[in-house]
């Protein structure tokens, strides 16, 4: 900084003008402020100038001047190219204003650049990231020609709005595709929790031999893994982050705690964890809380929560989530309102609709249902069918009918077509022997054509998740695992009437 300023003195004592040159070796050392009122003196800058000032405070803020500096530079008669609609169209303050990026797509069609690639690619993915995914694709299929980034930008955009279905036809109708195509499709399942398809759509772009998963990749289908329990797969990725020296990116790092906790290896979990050691941010302390929390080892989680705030970090909303599972899963009832009640009055954090369904939960399995009751009727949001469920699946546990028939109500209304809110009751009223309720809810669910969904079970074998229904034949290779099955049992049969056999009589 000291030499740019002592060449700028010198420009001036000798009359050199050098402004182009030091404005560009300011901004690139993110002295804005000192590059700005060189700029400011210059009486007719760049194009080229315009952009990099737009183009610094695009990446380092205040945001607002971007469309400041644009302003002028239309007043002043500097015509925008191509490159500066690229930037602005980059804005992320533009995320909050759907009228001003159609305002900006107006000037960049007058001004004759809506031909540039680049820039219409920009604009796509703006009008996706704004959720406005039909300006997206109008203007994708408006396009003469479209390079790999613009599909993958369209992709992007489907995703993010929950619709699999538009980025899935779209990924096949690319005549080529990239890593980041794949990785946005994988991101895209993940984040929908379509946990099965992220992993199938990672496993069938390992098999592209020109592909090499990058950090994003890996960040994205650990989750799958973690949600599917495919602890065979997260091992191997495991392996190739460390490979690759992925595991500086802490995304990536993350989602590896996040997956072997989730699958039960604690120990290799805490290991992380503690391996982080300074490194570790909030999402660190939340997946290793969490992870202590569903496998209900409630003192160490607590443990762990006081070492949290011992150390400094303030919790947020989802490490309240994590204490309070553990309380319930321990049977801390008293505890479990102590934290919830510290929320808002200690931490600021105002309960969310997560917060008071692990409250009903807790009161629920530890018996006190119709203090479960109260506390949803007196709710500052409505209830989901999470919250009812949670109630229901207690009064299942405890045999209350009475609290049950007032959670089973408003579940049906709010989930119609779902056959476990039947079901549920049904048994509850077969334990009472209330068979006319059972009857009743039969009938129910016979007239709305309501039928139980089977159960299935998930197995990784061979770095591949397999999926089997109750005697289910679907699976490629049914044959050969019955005819296994068959003689199992065949075997376990015989061992057993060789057991029962007495050489004494």
């Amino acid at each position: 900084m000291n030499r740019l300023k002592q060449a700028h003195a010198f420009t001036l004592r000798n009359g050199i003008d050098h402004s182009v040159v030091l404005i560009v070796k300011l901004l690139e050392i993110t002295e804005i402020a000192y590059a700005r009122k060189l700029f400011d003196l210059i009486p007719e800058p760049t194009v080229f100038l315009y952009n990099k000032l737009i183009q610094a405070y695009s990446s380092h803020g205040p945001h607002r001047q971007c469309f400041y500096i644009y302003a002028q530079m239309r007043r002043r008669g500097c015509f925008p190219n191509p490159h500066s609609f690229t930037v602005l169209f980059g804005v992320r303050s533009s995320l909050s204003s759907p009228r001003l990026l159609q305002m900006l797509h107006a000037h960049f069609i007058r001004s004759g650049c809506d031909f540039d690639v680049y820039a219409l690619t920009a604009l796509i993915d703006m009008y996706a990231k704004l959720g406005l995914v039909e300006s997206a694709r109008k203007q994708f299929d408006q396009m003469q020609f479209k390079d790999i980034p613009t599909w993958n930008s369209m992709i992007a955009g489907y995703a993010r709005y929950g619709d699999m279905v538009g980025a899935r036809e779209l990924f096949l109708l690319m005549p080529s595709r990239n890593v980041i195509s794949w990785t946005a499709m994988v991101a895209g399942y993940s984040q929908n929790g379509q946990f099965a398809n992220a992993l199938k759509m990672f496993l069938l772009m390992e098999k592209e031999s020109d592909l090499k998963p990058n950090e994003v990749t890996i960040a994205s289908v650990l989750p799958a893994c973690a949600n599917l329990g495919a602890l065979e797969i997260g091992q191997r990725l495991d392996t190739y982050a460390w490979q690759n020296g992925y595991l500086s990116n802490m995304f990536v790092s993350n989602a590896l705690l996040e997956m072997y906790a989730k699958c039960g290896r604690l120990d290799v979990a805490r290991q992380i964890f503690d391996g982080f050691g300074s490194r570790k941010n909030l999402c660190s302390w939340n997946s290793m809380i969490m992870g202590l929390a569903i496998h209900g080892l409630c003192e160490e989680t607590l443990a762990l929560f006081h070492e949290m705030l011992r150390e400094g970090k303030m919790p947020d909303d989802v490490t309240f989530v994590g204490v309070l599972v553990a309380c319930t899963h321990g049977g801390l009832v008293m505890k479990g309102q102590e934290l919830f009640d510290s929320m808002e009055r200690n931490f600021n954090i105002t309960p969310k609709l997560e917060h008071y369904g692990c409250m009903v939960d807790l009161l629920g399995r530890a018996g006190k249902l119709h203090e479960a009751y109260n506390l949803i009727q007196h709710m500052p949001m409505k209830p989901d069918s999470v919250v009812w469920g949670a109630l229901l699946g207690a009064c299942s546990f405890h045999g209350n009918v009475d609290v049950a028939e007032k959670a089973a109500v408003t579940l049906i209304e709010l989930e119609p077509w779902n056959p476990g809110n039947y079901v549920i009751l049904s048994n509850i009223y077969a334990s009472m022997k209330r068979w006319d309720g059972v009857a009743k809810l039969r009938k129910m669910m016979k007239g709305g054509q309501i039928t139980k969904m089977a159960g299935y079970s998930l197995i990784e074998e061979g770095g591949q998740v397999h999926k089997f229904i109750v005697e289910d034949q679907s699976h490629p290779r049914s044959d050969e695992i019955y005819a296994l099955l068959e003689a199992a049992f065949t075997n376990m049969k015989n061992i057993e009437e060789e057991d029962d056999f007495d050489p004494r009589i």
